[in-house]
């Protein structure tokens, strides 16, 4: 399966309400309510797939389940793409089972809440995180770009780093102990 190209950006939202208001008047329409996301990123021993820049993560969001992969992320153009392939899973717990039998251990874990909009061609997510408010525009380039002069973001604004990447930077910048990107951990309420 070749899965799919995921082209997009992130960008620091100061106001996540003021933001999403915003949204209609740019032609988008809410998908998902505010809903709880948890992730958990699976590695064998050694770290294999971070080594290359690869991730395996099972996601539950809101009642839905989903493994995904990722390859190595590769940016142009201020844009972040990598191939993607996911599927839905029954059983949040079973497949976690079936990872760990496999010899795959939970490597970090991150949750928010996302709110998520969409317009014919692609979306527009709201995160709210324990390390702050992010926004996502996925799409094609010409698209993304289009989109976030609409909605008053710069380029120089474009975040193309991960979540745990953006945990990491945010572990030095504050001296934190945690471990994982959950409220509970980072000592934040969501």
């Amino acid at each position: 399966m070749a899965g799919i190209q995921e082209i997009e950006i992130k960008f620091q939202i100061e106001d996540g309400q003021a933001f999403a208001s915003r949204l209609p008047a740019a032609g988008f329409h809410l998908v998902t309510a505010r809903t709880h996301e948890l992730n958990t990123l699976y590695d064998l021993r050694g770290a294999p797939l971070r080594s290359r820049g690869a991730l395996l993560r099972l996601r539950q969001y809101g009642t839905i389940w989903t493994l995904t992969y990722k390859d190595k992320s590769l940016v142009a153009d201020g844009h972040k793409s990598r191939r993607e392939i996911e599927t839905r899973i029954a059983d949040g717990a079973a497949m976690a089972g079936i990872l760990g039998a496999l010899g795959f251990k939970p490597s970090f874990a991150y949750e928010k809440f996302r709110s998520e909009w969409a317009d014919e061609t692609g979306h527009v997510v709201i995160d709210e995180t324990p390390i702050g408010n992010f926004g996502e525009i996925e799409g094609p380039p010409a698209w993304i770009d289009t989109t976030a002069g609409k909605l008053e973001i710069g380029k120089e604004q474009y975040i193309t780093a991960s979540y745990a990447e953006l945990f990491a930077q945010w572990r030095v910048r504050t001296r934190s102990a945690a471990a994982n990107m959950t409220f509970h951990e980072v000592g934040a309420t969501g």
